[in-house]
């Protein structure tokens, strides 16, 4: 399938002209691999996330508090 983009800001155009540089490949080329690598990956879902930040937070001992924050900071902990 083809596909003609128009009016591309300079800016942008550049970038991706820089990357296929850096990738030793064509801007068309470029193109395609960014438009893969952006509808290659699925985000993930609200309960994944949460069973992440669970997990997480079992191996965390109590709550960060701005207490403890200014206290760190007072003695050179952060």
């Amino acid at each position: 399938m083809n596909y003609t983009l128009k009016n591309i800001p300079d800016e942008i155009y550049e970038k991706i002209k820089l990357r296929a540089q850096r990738h030793r490949r064509s801007v068309n080329s470029e193109i395609i691999d960014i438009l893969y690598e952006a509808t290659a990956r699925t985000r993930p879902s609200v309960e994944e996330i949460l069973s992440v930040a669970d997990e997480l937070r079992s191996h965390t001992k109590g709550v960060v508090t701005d207490e403890f924050i200014s206290r760190a900071k007072r003695e050179g902990r952060l």
